[in-house]
């Protein structure tokens, strides 16, 4: 994903004041370029509000925790950053990254006497993926690199460092013309994809992995939720590869992604079928009425 041109125009939040793009900077000396302590969220307004908003400023919190990184603002301090934010910028539908991040007085391994900055972005973005790639679908390449097991590293924290092995896998399956990667975890049951939770269905039953190495996504809970509200059986289990090789369809669910089926897995295909559709249809119309 690009940036568009017009960021550079746009006002960033930045521990409590609202500056410009160009004014926001940091030293090349900073705790979380070096090690990775930084923690962050991913958003989206439609139609001038941010949905879930308060759902992913109580994760970012709890991210920050999992690090042992102390806010230096509250969840409601962080709230009220956004909404002022979309304000100042005058966004309709827009993208936001939330983040919070360790500085640089200290170097070394142990963060202990580092400070903790947190800053709000927010740009227009239509779509994570072309309109074109909803119709038919995008391809999945499986990846060499697997989702750690949770006593190895913080895995229900949305922590940077994390996603190093998710840029691998995406530059590698784009490289190879694919769109994106597959995942699965350490004991090699399918996982996600590159950073979107994942959505299988078979005989008209909905299948998702359970998130237990891995995030349990808002737009994933909100499709489970919007999928019970459907009259559609879902379960969350242990899904191996050759299974999700056999399932009708399958689709991908996430703040960028929003809900994006799957056409081709490595050398399978899929169809975008009804119930895909009807989770679109259903989540579409949710972001109209937020």
């Amino acid at each position: 994903m690009l940036l568009p041109e017009s960021v550079h125009t746009t006002k960033v939040w930045l521990n409590g004041e609202v500056k410009s793009w160009a004014d926001c900077s940091l030293h090349i000396i900073n705790h979380s370029l070096h090690y990775g302590s930084c923690v962050f969220e991913g958003e989206r307004v439609y139609n001038g509000k941010i949905f879930k908003s308060l759902e992913h400023a109580e994760r970012l919190h709890k991210s920050a925790n999992i690090l042992n990184m102390q806010l230096p603002f509250s969840i409601e301090q962080i709230e009220a950053a956004k909404l002022k934010l979309l304000d100042d910028n005058g966004f309709d539908n827009a993208y936001v990254r939330c983040f919070a991040w360790r500085g640089g007085e200290v170097m070394g391994i142990s963060a202990q006497g580092a400070s903790v900055n947190v800053a709000i972005t927010m740009w227009e973005w239509p779509s994570y993926f072309p309109a074109e790639l909803k119709e038919k679908g995008i391809s999945l390449k499986t990846s060499k690199w697997r989702k750690p097991a949770p006593d190895t590293a913080p895995t229900q924290s949305k922590a940077a460092g994390l996603y190093m092995i998710g840029t691998l896998s995406k530059d590698q399956s784009v490289k190879d013309g694919y769109h994106d990667a597959l995942m699965l975890d350490y004991r090699g049951y399918v996982a996600e994809s590159s950073g979107a939770n994942l959505f299988m269905v078979k005989d008209g039953k909905l299948f998702t992995p359970i998130p237990d190495c891995f995030l349990n996504g808002i737009t994933r809970q909100t499709v489970i939720e919007l999928a019970k509200n459907n009259g559609i059986e879902i379960e969350e289990k242990h899904i191996l590869p050759d299974e999700l090789m056999q399932a009708d369809e399958i689709f991908l669910t996430g703040t960028a992604a929003e809900v994006t089926p799957v056409g081709k897995i490595d050398n399978t295909e899929f169809q975008v079928g009804e119930v895909t559709c009807r989770i679109m249809e259903a989540y579409n119309k949710l972001m109209v009425t937020i």
